[in-house]
Order: C-alpha cells, then sequence, then structure tokens
C-alpha cells in the first residue's frame, strides 16, 4: 500500500509537469500510465479512489495554488480536494474497466467522462487542468483540430494506458516463463503480436499529430485580414485591491494607447482598425459615468480605432455584468459581450449565507450576473468572438461565437487579482488550444500580462512580459472555413460519456455474475465469465 500511495503521488506530480510554464508535455501520458499502473494491481473499487484521491492531490496542490495567494489556504485546499475527488472517481472506473477486452480504449474514455463531470457539476464545472491544456508545446496539439480538447485528453490517456498493456506484454516474467517453456509457442505469438500492436499504438498517436499539424491553417491564411492591437496597460497593485485605484487602471490603458497613437504616427508601427484592451480595463462604469466615457472615447478617436473595452456595468438591480464593450470613437458605445459564464467564488457566491460562515472573504465575492447572446462582436469590419477570462477553460465559450460568424478569436483577461503565479501562463495554453481547435487567430489582452497574438496553429506571434506596459500590433487573418472540431462541437465528449457508461455497466454485471460464480463455486461458469 506505501509503495501504491507515492507512485500515485508521484503519477499526479508528473502530470502536473506537463503544464505551462514548463514545457514538459511528454510527461503526461507518464503519470497516466504510473496512475493506471497503480490501479491495475488490486481489485478493490474503494481502494481506487483512494489512489486515484492521491493522485489528484498531487496534481491539484500545485496546479492551483493561486486561487489562495490573497485569500489564504483554506479556498485552494477545498478546490484543490474536490477536484481530486474527480480523479478518485477514474480510479473506481479504471478498476471497473481494467479487466475488460481492449482496456486501454475504454479506460482513456473514462478520463474523458470525468473531465466532462470535473467541467460540468457543481457550479458549472472547473476544466481547469484538462489534459490538453497540459499540451500546448507538444505533439498531441494538432487532434484539437479534429475533436476540440476531450479528443486531445483522450489522445494522451490512451497513449499512457498503452505503455502500461505494453511493459506488461514485455515484463520479465512473462519472458522468463516463455524461455522455460512455460508457454506455448501459440501463446509466444499472441503476447508478440499484441505488444507488437501497442508499441505501434504508442508511436502512431504522437506521429499523427505531429502529421495532423501540417494540416493547420498557415498563420497567414485567410479569407481577409485586419490590424489589430492588444494594448497592456498594467495595474497600480496586485491582489484583490488591484481594482482600488479604478481610474489609474482605466488611466494606464488609455496612456499606452495614446503612447501606441504616437508611434503610429511616426511611422513606427501599423495602425490598427480594431484596438482590444483587457477585462478589468474600466472598471468605472463608462455607461454610467461621463469622465470614464471621455477618457474611453479620446483614446479612441486619438488611435482612429474603435476599442473593445473590458468594462464592468452596474445593472439597475445593483447587480453587475463583466461587458466587452466596443467603443468607437465619438460615437460610443456599440455592440457588446457580456460574460456568460461567470466565476463562482469569485464573480459570485452561489449559497452565500453558508459560505461566509467559513471564511471572511466570502462577501468580497461579486455579485455578477451571466449574460446572453451570441459571443461575437462587430468591429472594424470583422465578426469577433469574445470569451473573457474564466470563459476560455470552457469548451462551450467559443461555439456560439463561431456558429455566429467569428473570424477571429479574443481572450480579455484580468490576472492581476492572481498576482505573479503561473496562472496566467496556463490560461495563455488555453488560448493556444482553442485557436488550434476554431482554426482562428486569437489575441489574448490582459491587465498585468501576459498579452500575445496567437496564430491558428497555435504558436506564439508575440507576447508581452509581465508588469510591464505593452501594446501589440498585429496583421492577421479572417478566415470563415471551420475545423472539423468546431463541427462536431460537443459530439466527442458526448459520445465518450456514453460509451464509457455503456462500458461501466457491462463491467458492472460481469463483476456480479463473477462475484456470484465464486460464492457458489461454480469454477465452470466463473471461467465463462472471465
Amino acid at each position: 500500500m506505501l509503495w501504491k500511495s507515492v507512485a500515485a503521488i508521484v503519477a499526479g506530480l508528473l502530470i502536473f509537469g506537463s503544464f505551462p510554464p514548463r514545457p514538459y508535455w511528454l510527461l503526461a501520458p507518464v503519470g497516466i500510465a504510473v496512475l493506471v499502473a497503480v490501479l491495475r494491481g488490486g481489485a478493490r473499487l474503494r481502494g481506487g479512489f483512494g489512489y486515484g484521491f492521491l493522485t489528484g492531490l498531487g496534481f491539484f496542490l500545485p496546479l492551483l495554488p493561486w486561487t489562495g495567494i490573497y485569500v489564504g489556504p483554506v479556498p485552494w485546499l477545498a478546490l484543490s480536494a474536490v477536484c481530486a475527488g474527480y480523479i478518485g472517481v477514474f480510479g473506481v472506473l479504471t478498476r471497473l474497466l481494467a479487466r475488460l477486452p481492449g482496456w486501454p480504449v475504454w479506460v482513456a474514455l473514462a478520463w474523458v467522462s470525468v473531465e466532462w463531470m470535473r467541467s460540468s457539476f457543481p457550479f458549472g464545472g472547473f476544466p481547469w487542468g484538462r489534459l490538453a491544456f497540459g499540451q500546448a508545446d507538444g505533439w498531441f496539439l494538432a487532434w484539437a483540430a479534429v475533436g476540440g480538447a476531450p479528443l486531445i485528453g483522450f489522445v494522451v490517456a490512451l497513449v499512457g494506458c498503452a505503455l502500461v498493456a505494453l511493459a506488461r506484454d514485455l515484463a520479465p516474467p512473462v519472458r522468463g516463463r516463455a524461455a522455460a517453456g512455460q508457454e506455448s509457442a501459440a501463446g509466444r505469438r499472441g503476447w508478440q503480436r499484441r505488444a507488437a500492436l501497442i508499441a505501434v499504438l504508442v508511436v502512431a498517436l504522437p506521429g499523427a499529430g505531429l502529421l495532423l499539424r501540417s494540416a493547420l491553417p498557415e498563420a497567414a491564411d485567410g479569407d481577409d485580414s485586419i490590424t489589430v492591437a492588444a494594448v497592456q496597460g498594467s495595474v497600480p497593485r496586485l491582489g484583490l485591491d488591484f481594482n482600488a485605484q479604478r481610474r489609474a487602471v482605466l488611466d494606464n490603458h488609455v496612456r499606452r494607447t495614446e503612447e501606441l497613437a504616437d508611434q503610429v504616427d511616426a511611422g513606427e508601427m501599423r495602425r490598427p482598425e480594431v484596438v482590444v484592451w483587457p477585462e478589468n480595463s474600466s472598471d468605472i462604469d463608462p455607461l454610467r459615468n461621463a469622465d470614464a466615457a471621455e477618457l474611453i472615447t479620446r483614446a479612441s478617436e486619438r488611435i482612429g480605432a474603435p476599442i473593445l473595452v473590458g468594462a464592468v456595468l452596474i445593472n439597475g438591480d445593483r447587480t453587475t455584468t463583466n461587458s466587452v464593450i466596443v467603443w468607437d470613437g465619438a460615437a460610443g458605445p456599440r455592440e457588446r459581450h457580456d460574460k456568460k459564464i461567470v466565476q463562482p467564488f469569485g464573480e459570485y457566491l452561489p449559497m452565500r449565507s453558508f459560505f461566509r460562515l467559513f471564511s471572511e472573504y466570502a462577501d468580497r465575492a461579486g455579485y455578477f450576473v451571466p449574460g446572453d447572446g451570441d459571443g461575437t462582436v462587430r468591429a472594424g469590419g470583422a465578426q469577433i468572438g469574445v470569451a473573457t477570462c474564466y470563459e476560455v477553460a470552457f469548451d462551450r465559450a467559443f461555439r456560439d461565437s463561431l456558429a455566429s460568424g467569428a473570424q477571429l478569436l479574443t481572450v480579455p483577461t484580468n490576472n492581476a487579482t492572481f498576482g505573479d503565479s503561473e496562472m496566467t501562463y496556463q490560461q495563455l495554453a488555453m488560448s493556444r488550444v482553442r485557436a488550434v481547435e476554431h482554426g482562428r487567430a486569437l489575441v489574448v489582452a490582459a491587465t498585468s500580462g501576459v498579452s500575445a497574438i496567437v496564430t491558428a496553429d497555435g504558436a506564439i506571434e508575440q507576447s508581452s512580459e509581465l508588469f510591464v506596459p505593452a501594446a501589440l500590433v498585429a496583421t492577421l487573418p479572417l478566415r470563415s472555413e471551420t475545423t472539423p472540431a468546431t463541427r462536431l462541437g460537443g459530439l466527442p465528449e458526448l459520445l465518450a460519456v456514453a460509451l464509457t457508461a455503456g462500458a461501466v455497466l457491462f463491467a458492472v454485471a460481469l463483476r456480479r455474475r463473477n462475484n456470484i460464480a465464486e460464492r457458489t463455486g461454480s469454477p465452470d461458469q466463473g471461467a465463462k465469465s472471465a
């Protein structure tokens, strides 16, 4: 039990090691292999949950410390434990499915299903830490264009499971029995053929990812093009009180935009046709505050382009909306995207009266309400899909945008509330996966960094430094062609869930039948069941 527990924790650490800012993406299938090897070493479902839970702690505890930077360790530990519970569920499913023929496929599908569960429940789910989001620099990334993040997760998990199957077939005891003549020639040929097929699978899946990469759109391929600027104004301070000087944050973004205008006038930079400011760049509601409106108008006129302004809007019932407004110079506000997936325990607090019993920070959670709409705004003659900060973690965030004709994607984000942590790099990796998934160039505009220009193949064309005011300008293609992943939408994930459910039902029935056979002492029946 001790070495299995240690191995389970190591498995979680290996999966964590595959996530940015580290480039060690290959650790993910190795971590899955270690976990599955531990789980296949026993039959008790309770033990499967326990080892899976330990792996989850080894993964999520180092992945999510940014959630507790300014509010203490309780939210971080609680969230990590809840997420680890889902890996515990995967452990139970693996113990059930690992005795079925073709078990690596069923176990890999179970991983996708558990990620779907975690991304959906409770309170809308928490998709952070999906296997796909650690693969932005790896060979598996191009699979996103075929089936999105779920397919990447399936392929990575399948390679990990195949490594375990290969190790079993090549294990010294097997070779020893064969050498001692304890195995028939037909039996030896059987496991040798199986091992060869599994080895081909281990090599072919990442190799296919490399081949798929060559089919991704070139950086300049498109129906038309648009010059875009992402402005990072930075903030006066980090943490939950970053916006205590809300006017200073707005001033920073106005100042950096006007500096960009000076560079354009001097011929040092191309004039953008649209400018993207980050989330929370104007926490002073410009629809209610004339001073804020005047500043934004001045910046838009000075740069000669509409600005996508990340603003906090106050509603009539005193709730708030996290919005991206197209501000077109003297014409003022045009279309807007109201954030549809708001963050529980941050932007709003479910069951507020209950959770305030445990933390004084409960009342600091916002009163944001989700918006509706199709997730796009029109600016600079282009249809632009918007996923604000937390939204980019969810598969559904850009689906409505693409269905509404988004030609370019943007992720305005505010990472100042999470300090100097890995969170910003984890989120940037998600944006890169989304760019490949939908075959669109993508613009990340962050308050304090990292802002980036991402091409449709997931490459970072330009990026800013943390906490340094910056303006990134690039001419990007506008595309109307869609990827298979965009056209399939959520079908691959739902298919994985359905197949997993069917396999689990079959495995439970088989397990029960074998248990009955053992209790009744019927070896023939037990052998038949096996």
